[in-house]
């Protein structure tokens, strides 16, 4: 039986022995697919992330002109167009207010037609010298009279109407209604907030900046913003020109991209703290953090990588400066670098 084994053992090493090379070489483990990213020359700043909300530059909470009751009101969630309806006031007091105006209107609109047919017929007779004249300067006094009672009473109707047009609270512009401030049948004063609507479509930022950064940005600057769950760049709207006392603060303002942001998210605003220099950077992605140092690889032009040691200096958003044997043009590794090692072929085909 040891001698079968030691045949069968001697088999399988003269076997391996005579295997091919090209054989062999096809158990080679293939390229590893990574994605590459060419380096150069880039401006960047010194920056500080601070904190900023996404807001819409249309929020309102809409309140009653009236002292009325509410009968009806719009659901939250409900997207209306501007002049759309978001809440009915009750309105027969103020119906029967415009039936009454329009009354006074067509009285005196009446007494003006009269008065102008007096004035005429008292005219034709001063022609024949059959009227007084009394009579007719009285009658010239009372149509001027009564066109301004008819002005007055035109005003009053006006009012009647601009109060039963309001007992409908309006859309001031496109949007969401986000809250009911007031419920179906609740008595209202004037003022009293009744719906919140807001525009999700016009974004901005708001974030609040140090001195030290105000001297470095102005409006149309690009600046990158970031959270947990996203990043993004938008350009400054505008700088507020006063800064509060205490906390030498100022205001910043941005416009945001809707498609991205929504509002009452939190973002980090990454603003310069200097002048920006040239410095050759590399994607923060390319940086190999390991316990010996940091490093990247780049990539020769047989498809192999080389290993090299660098120095970070300062990052601006995805980019950070770096020291070491690389030079503006060279190719680094920006995914999947974390199990490759010095030598290695790669895989370019997903850049």
């Amino acid at each position: 039986m040891r001698k079968i084994f030691h045949n069968l053992s001697s088999a399988l090493v003269a076997a391996c022995v005579l295997v091919p090379t090209a054989l062999l070489a096809q158990w080679e483990m293939p390229p590893s697919p990574v994605v590459s990213e060419i380096i150069g020359m880039e401006s960047l700043a010194p920056s500080i992330d601070l904190p900023g909300t996404v807001i819409s530059r249309f929020d309102s909470r809409l309140a009653s002109e009236l002292e009325a009751k509410l009968i009806w009101i719009a659901e939250v969630g409900t997207e209306v167009k501007k002049d759309d309806t978001l809440a009915r006031l009750e309105d027969f007091t103020f119906k029967i207010r415009e039936m009454e105006a329009q009354s006074l209107v067509d009285r005196e609109d009446a007494r003006v037609v009269f008065l102008q047919s007096e004035l005429g017929r008292l005219e034709q007779l001063s022609e024949r010298n059959l009227s007084a004249k009394s009579q007719y300067d009285q009658t010239v006094s009372d149509l001027a009279i009564a066109k301004s009672d008819h002005r007055i009473a035109q005003a009053q109707l006006g009012y009647a109407q601009i109060a039963m047009h309001i007992t409908q609270i309006r859309a001031p512009f496109d949007g969401v209604v986000t809250e009911r401030l007031r419920n179906i049948g609740e008595r209202l004063n004037v003022a009293d907030e009744v719906i919140r609507l807001v525009d999700p479509n016009s974004l901005e930022i708001v974030a609040r900046a140090p001195l030290n950064t105000v001297n470095f940005i102005g409006k149309g600057d690009t600046l990158e913003l970031s959270n947990e769950f996203r990043s993004g760049e938008a350009s400054i709207r505008t700088v507020v020109p006063f800064g509060d006392p205490q906390s030498h603060m100022f205001e910043i303002r941005l416009d945001a991209d809707a498609d991205i942001w929504t509002v009452g998210e939190s973002v980090r605003v990454s603003m310069p703290t200097a002048e920006p220099k040239a410095v050759l950077a590399v994607p923060r992605d390319a940086l190999i953090l390991r316990r010996e140092g940091t490093s990247v690889f780049k990539v020769n032009p047989d498809s192999s990588v080389t290993q090299v040691s660098v120095i970070v200096g300062l990052g601006a958003g995805r980019l950070i400066e770096v020291f070491g044997d690389l030079v503006a043009g060279d190719e680094v590794i920006v995914r999947g670098g974390e199990s490759l090692s010095d030598g290695m072929a790669v895989d370019l085909g997903k850049k």
